[in-house]
């Protein structure tokens, strides 16, 4: 497979502040971090610092599959962008400051048991509920 990352992006309609917040706070977390309605995450944990670790447990609603999400955060400026490294490969989210707009954007190393344009759309569909779960809440 590809060396290159797949990046996602999208445009949320709120302020840097707060899309960091929901973003990272555990509390918000759980309320969008699923790429399709028949999923949820019923729980996060996050000590968003250089050495901190992320965990998500995602599972169908359904109760027929899970899994938990884990990383370990090996970069981070405050209110702007992190990386942390996942089972070997690694993520970047940076939070571009557009006034009463923040674009996110997520660029990770593809795996190899998945499709490039798989993976893209998992992801997108990520960041389109959190998008959504933002701007409504």
């Amino acid at each position: 497979m590809s060396n290159s990352k797949i990046t996602v992006q999208a445009i949320i309609q709120a302020d840097a502040k707060k899309v960091w917040d929901y973003y990272n706070n555990p509390a918000h977390i759980i309320n969008w971090n699923f790429a399709d309605p028949s999923w949820h995450c019923p729980s996060a944990e996050n000590d968003l610092r250089i050495g901190g670790t992320y965990k998500a447990r995602m599972e169908a609603r359904d109760g027929s599959f899970g899994f938990y999400f884990e990383a370990v955060y090996s970069d981070l400026v405050e209110g702007k962008t992190f990386t942390y490294g996942f089972g070997g490969r690694t993520a970047t989210v940076q939070f571009n400051d557009l006034g009463d707009q923040t674009e996110v954007v997520v660029s990770f190393d593809p795996e190899d048991e998945n499709p490039i344009e798989m993976q893209r759309g998992g992801w997108q569909a990520i960041l389109n509920s959190f998008k959504n779960y933002t701007e409504t809440n």
